[in-house]
């Protein structure tokens, strides 16, 4: 077990921001930050960190909770795994409690156990590279040949594995990894009769990164000319590794595609570390597998800009043209950079050197409308006098271009692409946008095909939503949205002034006899009373630390404002509205009634159930009395807060 001081350690040195910033691109809004969520599929940013107050909120998900909670949210960890990896970052040492070592190892995690042995069979393989005589001779050998210097080798942490059946299985062993861990981290191979070997064997080792750093798989590079091997191997998919949400360098390149704000996106591994030694440092790579959704709101989230690197012959061209359209289609902005025939980003930039290679992207870079039309063009003219196009050709040219733009999912850029296409190809904007819209038409109709299809899937909510009519008229619900109100305000203003008192000794004093019906909102008010009783002032940081992952995720939600009010209206328009703290007094007592009011209603209600209910001349006097008070107070209520009420 990790003790307490570790943890406290840990907690005293986070900055939410620095943390999330590894993961997304955060941008400054005010005092806060915003983001494309990293949980949902969005065009607009929901999600926001609040720094002073150390939470995040993601109201596309509903998520939300301090540091520790997104990366056990974001890396599918467990709360140890997180303090584990935040003190990793933060260079804190984790102590452990005495004689609680041996028993934490047992109870390891295989999701722990695999990013273990991943960490100890990459440090297995950089060893070797470097330290073995046929690891220096043929692997090290192979890296500086390639132009890869020492310092670039160790950047992206490369390695070699011996040309042996099972040697590194055979270590990793005797080291204390059962062979169980190493079948299911990819690293052993199995077969059905009994026979094992170790996957990787003979070649060069490129580390697969997540973003946290972590090694979650492996390349694998053969040196050697035999027909009946793959010139690359890769790890295959484990419950730490899905090919299809992982691009290669993007650990090493994010903080350069963030100050950049663009990528460049290649094939394989080499392509990436070149790049990287011509000083281009914001290169990822889909690892030689098809571009995926995944992949592409991977790159979104540190950037809106991508601009994909393809080789000129016809199969790179094909590539080239099956990777914008899903580009587009994720939301992203798209250039390409066509390499010449026979050229890949590693060869290229070797021959170009970095000076060289950064003018050639800079003035060979189009836009995907002016390479389409560049391709179809030259399709056209094919076999035809100088100045001729084939008319059919360029109206299929024309329709697969429309059919890419109706890809974006922002109709402004559909729009501003419509007009750059009706000028570069001389056609008119009403006939592409004609076009355009039977497109998105049909494409609506089959969206809202496949969505009568699904079984629509009721969402969890923790605290009610009352934005419907249906809830509006539900009692309990009301009743939860008056608390949830409550809880709001004592959650942002607790030490605010209320006449000669703070606004949390009104509260409580006139909530005494209130008990909350939402149990989320209730353990959050019962903390605010029992900090109260003992003296003690409790803020959003107190209830990060020591509340459970639904109040924090609640406390997120209710501290967390989604819009601010324009300073426009007031330095333009000269209208002010004031602070919700400068009208604290009025929100406070008008909540506390509503509140009150609500749940007479609820007590109304419940008393009415009873009362159907009842099977004698003493229950029924009984369930009247109790009634006709209920409605009293309903009434009195409602004169304080000016409502009209049935009689």
């Amino acid at each position: 077990m990790i003790t307490r001081e570790t943890i406290d350690e840990v907690k005293n040195r986070i900055d939410i921001v620095d943390v999330i910033s590894d993961f997304i691109a955060l941008k400054r809004a005010g005092q806060n930050y915003k983001a494309l969520s990293p949980f949902a599929n969005e065009k607009t940013p929901s999600f926001f960190v609040v720094p002073a107050k150390g939470i995040f909120k993601d109201f596309s998900s509903g998520k939300g909770g301090d540091a520790i909670t997104f990366v056990m949210e974001h890396e599918g960890m467990s709360y140890v795994e997180a303090i584990r990896f935040l003190a990793q970052k933060y260079g804190v040492e984790i102590k452990e409690e005495a004689g609680a070592k041996d028993e934490d190892a047992g109870q390891r995690s295989e999701r722990d156990s695999l990013y273990i042995v991943m960490n100890y069979a990459k440090d297995y393989y950089k060893e070797l590279l470097f330290s073995n005589d046929e690891g220096r001779s043929i692997g090290l050998s192979y890296f500086h040949e390639r132009g890869f210097n020492d310092r670039t080798i160790e950047k992206f942490e490369l390695g070699y594995t011996l040309n042996s059946w099972d040697h590194f299985s055979k270590k990793a062993i005797e080291h204390g990894f059962s062979e169980d861990i190493l079948e299911k981290s990819g690293l052993l191979i199995r077969k059905d009769d009994g026979k094992k070997y170790d996957r990787f064997r003979g070649r060069v080792i490129f580390p697969v990164h997540n973003l946290s750093g972590k090694i979650v798989a492996f390349g694998a590079r053969i040196l050697t000319k035999e027909k009946d091997q793959p010139k690359y191997i890769n790890s295959p998919e484990t419950e730490i590794y899905h090919k299809s949400n992982v691009l290669y360098g993007m650990f090493q390149a994010k903080n350069a595609i963030r100050r950049e704000d663009f990528c460049y996106l290649v094939e394989g591994y080499t392509d990436v570390i070149s790049l990287y030694q011509a000083d281009i440092d914001n290169a990822v790579a889909s690892s030689g597998t098809a571009l995926t959704e995944e992949q592409i709101k991977l790159m979104r989230r540190f950037t809106e800009n991508v601009t994909v690197l393809f080789d000129g012959d016809a199969a790179g061209i094909k590539a080239a043209l099956r990777g914008i359209d899903l580009v587009l289609k994720g939301g992203l902005n798209v250039r390409i950079v066509l390499l010449p025939d026979g050229e890949d980003p590693d060869s290229f930039s070797k021959k170009m050197g970095a000076t060289e290679l950064k003018q050639y992207l800079r003035e060979h870079t189009k836009d995907f409308i002016s390479f389409k039309i560049d391709l179809y063009a030259a399709d056209a003219s094919r076999d035809l006098p100088a100045g001729r196009q084939d008319p059919i050709k360029k109206a299929e040219a024309i329709r697969e271009i429309v059919n890419s733009i109706a890809l974006i999912p922002d109709p402004i850029k559909r729009s501003v692409y419509l007009q750059e296409t009706s000028n570069l190809l001389k056609i008119s904007e009403a006939v592409l946008l004609t076009e355009l819209n039977k497109i998105l038409i049909q494409e609506k109709r089959k969206r809202d095909q496949d969505r009568q299809r699904d079984e629509p899937k009721e969402p969890v909510e923790t605290i009610p939503d009352i934005s419907t009519p249906e809830a509006r008229t539900d009692t309990n619900t009301m009743v939860q949205a008056q608390e949830r109100e409550a809880i709001r305000l004592l959650l942002n203003y607790a030490e605010s002034h209320y006449e000669d008192q703070r606004l949390v000794d009104f509260m409580l004093t006139e909530l005494e006899e209130v008990e909350f019906v939402n149990p989320v909102l209730r353990e959050i008010y019962e903390t605010f009373r029992q900090a109260a009783e003992r003296g003690q002032i409790i803020d959003t940081l107190y209830f990060m630390e020591h509340s459970s992952e639904p109040v924090k995720r609640a406390v997120a939600d209710l501290t967390t404002n989604r819009y601010e009010v324009s300073k426009l209206w007031g330095d333009k328009f000269h209208i002010q509205i004031p602070h919700e703290k400068e009208v604290i007094h009025e929100a406070a007592y008008s909540n506390v009634l509503r509140l009150k009011f609500r749940l007479i209603q609820k007590y109304m209600e419940d008393n009415l159930a009873q009362l159907k209910l009842a099977t004698s001349e003493e229950d029924l006097e009984k369930y009247f009395s109790i009634h006709e008070n209920l409605k009293n107070a309903e009434k009195e209520l409602a004169v304080a807060l000016g409502i009209v009420v049935a009689r």
